[in-house]
Order: structure tokens, then sequence, then C-alpha cells
């Protein structure tokens, strides 16, 4: 199944603000979109979706859109994360759920650990990862970027940066990571 690409987005959502952002060249362009429920949504054509806070009321139109499964970083104890209810949606769609608790504060290498390992999963992809902002979740796709596909930093630094990866630190530990755990 595709998921779609700004060609085939309605007009409804171009008009409600959808806009493209450049992406480097030979990386994948990044479409950021208004979608009900869900909080700075942006995806990289067919392969990812990177955004911030979502409802499990906007579980279905993920579903809809393309995406097999979620992985959502946030901690259960952030304000408005509803993991379970959240986890009992995706299910319920027919959605593969992954929860990995990831502290921007206090990266831990244990979350990017397991987040490589559910994202190179057979049949995660196209996945739908999202954190509270998008910044966690840009940068465990950066982290996906440099260990698995082995991008040069600069490429998918800046593919990141359009998903919504805004933390320099973040950033520098997400490059630290890949290096020493490259796939």
């Amino acid at each position: 199944m595709r998921v779609r690409t700004l060609s085939t987005l309605s007009s409804a959502v171009l008009a409600a603000g959808a806009w493209l952002v450049t992406a480097p060249a030979g990386a994948q362009q990044v479409t950021r979109e208004a979608l009900p429920g869900v909080t700075n949504f942006a995806h990289v054509e067919t392969t990812v979706a990177c955004a911030g806070a979502i409802t499990p009321d906007a579980i279905p139109e993920i579903k809809r859109m393309g995406f097999v499964s979620i992985i959502n970083l946030r901690e259960a104890t952030e304000a408005g994360a509803e993991v379970e209810r959240e986890a009992t949606a995706a299910r319920a769609a027919g959605l593969r759920y992954y929860h990995i608790p990831f502290n921007g504060s206090s990266p831990d290498p244990a979350a990017a650990d397991q987040f490589l390992d559910a994202i190179s999963a057979t049949g995660t992809e196209p996945a739908f990862i999202h954190c509270s902002g998008g910044n966690r979740a840009a940068t465990m796709w950066l982290i996906k970027r440099l260990a698995i596909d082995h991008w040069d930093v600069d490429r998918a630094s800046k593919e990141a940066a359009a998903l919504g990866q805004t933390n320099a630190t973040l950033r520098q530990w997400a490059i630290d990571y890949a290096a020493a755990h490259r796939r």
C-alpha cells in the first residue's frame, strides 16, 4: 500500500496550509499537512511520518493514509500521552503498535536500540512515528538514516530538520549514537 504523496493530497488539505519542505539532493521529499488530531504532521513520501502528539481518534485516518505501524516515543507520564488508549485504538485499526518511551532531555541508548529494532522489523514501514512535538520522532529517524541507511550526517540532518528535529544537543547525541551503532 502506498502512502499519499503531495500530488495526491486533496485540495482541502492544500487549502488548509499543507506545504512542501525542500529536501536535500537524493533525499525523499518531506510533506507537511494539517491532520485532525495530529500535531506537526510531516511525512517522507512513502516511508515514514514524524509527528507530535496524536489523539486516539486520529488513528483511523493514519491507517487510511496507508501506515501499517505506529511508534509512540512519548513517556506514559507526559501530559495527554494516553498510551493505553492509543495502543488499543491502533490494534483495533489493525496497526502494529510500538511504545518506546524516549526522554529527549536524558536520552537512553536502549530506547534508540529498541527503535532501530522496531523500524527495521519486516512489515513495519510505512511507519507513523510520534512524540509530543515531533522533535524526538525526527531524532529517531535521523538515527535510522545514519545507522541503518548509512546516509552522511549532512544529508540525514537536513531531512531530520525538515521532519521537525530542532534540538542541537539531541541531534549531536543521535549522531554520536549512530556512529557507535552502525548496522
